[in-house]
């Protein structure tokens, strides 16, 4: 018989003030609606005496890999001594989770605090654009403006900022980067960043200056490539490009995660092993570490091993290929782009012997849902699909029919729209027969890793 999810000790619900906020911010222009124009946060920071300028920074865009590489990133710099800010998105659980100084999310009162400080100046500019025919600002406008009013009145030694969308005209560009982190680029959003590889780059490629040293991934696509490139001879940047003056040099699977050799810009990092799963945070590493030898000594200095080792050994990535229930396993991704699938197919190929593999999958509406299946479907015995809880979740039935294409065998197909009752489906196909080493894949969105996480009790804090 098979067993069913047991829940651990849910999350707090947020309080009732916290609540009346968020649906505040939420009533603003939509996380993923671009204002191109950077006008309003520049504005309102100004109105607040650029508290951005309060401290160094560094900034890092790209289409995969971003959140990872700002929660590696600010690990090593904490563990470095350093006083840290990271702002990153979307968030899993609370909005809370987008900032963080010293590695913890601020709490529920340093949330509302920042809204506060904010308010009187925000009212400001939403005037001023009201009386000239434009726009408010944004939802993440908003929250950029609390990120680092907040990582001001901490105060913080350096910020790790994560772009929303894009870059050029993304509202952390209110910043002026000591380092600047670009990880690979590919298609998403292309409702708002441009129908190809090269257009989105172009946008991506709007965060690199003459004065910010560029740490730039390999990139999956030339056209990506060729575009960085220009970018950067054309403002005149210091750049350490992967594969080139940086690299992985060797790279061990194990248990709970890694042992790597890393090339960074001015050291090599023997046998340092990284407590996630997959190259591609392997690679997501070697970013971090090359942006901090960038952002500490110019390049020009080693890391002491012992501290890059103690910072590797400790790093969490919620959400992002995290194991989080047992027997069977169930792994959740928040692979939400046919990129994310394909690494996440290859994290799991690699680390776990699955002898039936079952996916619980939704997806948002503006994605490309047969592309995604079509991904994952070698990996996959089986199929549940389902929904989460976010309004612009593709309805279970319409998700069930373009999985029956694109799976070419409806047997392999199920569909079961409330979650408890999709997850419990999955489990009880990975244990059919009493398979002792089936597993779940939870993939689709960020909002479907959430909520799995919730319902089986994983502390949004982890």
């Amino acid at each position: 018989m098979s067993s069913s999810p047991r829940p651990g000790p849910s999350r707090p619900a947020l309080s009732p003030e916290l609540r009346e906020v968020y649906a505040a911010l939420l009533d603003r222009a939509p996380e993923n609606q671009i204002e191109p124009d950077l006008s309003r946060i520049m504005r309102v920071m100004e109105l607040m005496g650029d508290p951005q300028n309060a401290y160094r920074s560094i900034r890092i865009a790209g289409t995969n890999g971003k959140t990872t590489t700002a929660r590696i990133l600010e690990r090593i710099l904490r563990e470095a001594g350093l006083r840290t800010g990271r702002t990153t998105s979307p968030h899993l659980h609370s909005p809370v989770e987008r900032i963080a100084i010293d590695g913890v999310s601020i709490d529920e009162e340093g949330f509302l605090q920042a809204y506060r400080d904010v308010e009187p100046f925000a009212a400001v500019v939403d005037a001023e654009q009201e009386a000239a025919g434009g726009v408010r600002l944004t939802y993440f406008e908003y929250l950029t403006a609390m990120s680092f009013q907040a990582f001001a009145s901490a105060p913080v030694d350096v910020a790790v900022v994560e772009t929303g969308l894009g870059g050029t005209w993304d509202a952390t560009g209110v910043v002026t980067p000591d380092v600047t982190v670009i990880t690979p680029i590919s298609l998403d959003h292309q409702d708002y960043l441009g129908d190809t590889i090269a257009e989105i780059a172009g946008e991506k490629a709007g965060i690199l200056t003459a004065d910010a040293t560029a740490i730039v991934a390999n990139q999956p696509y030339e056209d990506a490539a060729d575009v960085l490139r220009e970018r950067i001879t054309e403002v005149g940047a210091e750049a350490a490009v992967e594969d080139q003056q940086i690299g992985v040099l060797a790279r061990t699977p194990g248990v709970g995660g890694q042992m790597l050799t890393l090339q960074g810009i001015a050291g090599r990092y023997e046998e340092v092993f990284l407590s996630l799963l997959g190259e591609h945070q392997a690679r997501n590493a070697l970013l971090a570490v090359a942006a901090t030898e960038a952002l500490l000594g110019d390049g020009g200095t080693v890391l002491d091993g012992e501290m890059l080792g103690t910072a590797l050994a400790s790093i969490t990535s919620p959400g992002r290929a995290e194991v989080v229930r047992q027997s069977p396993t169930v792994l959740l991704d928040a692979a939400h782009n046919p990129a994310g699938a394909l690494t996440l197919v290859e994290t799991v190929r690699e680390n776990f012997r699955f002898t039936r593999t079952i996916g619980l999958v939704g997806i948002l509406q503006e994605k490309d849902a047969e592309e995604i299946l079509a991904v994952l479907e070698p990996l996959l015995d089986y199929v549940v699909i389902t929904q989460s809880s976010s309004p612009r979740a593709i309805p279970t039935d319409v998700l069930a029919d373009l999985a029956r294409d694109v799976f070419e065998d409806e047997d392999r197909v199920l569909e079961q729209g409330g979650l408890p009752d999709a997850i419990q489906a999955a489990v009880d196909l990975a244990e059919t027969e009493g398979d002792q080493f089936g597993g779940v894949v939870v993939a689709g969105s960020v909002t479907l890793a959430a909520e799995v996480r919730d319902l089986l009790g994983v502390s949004w804090e982890d």
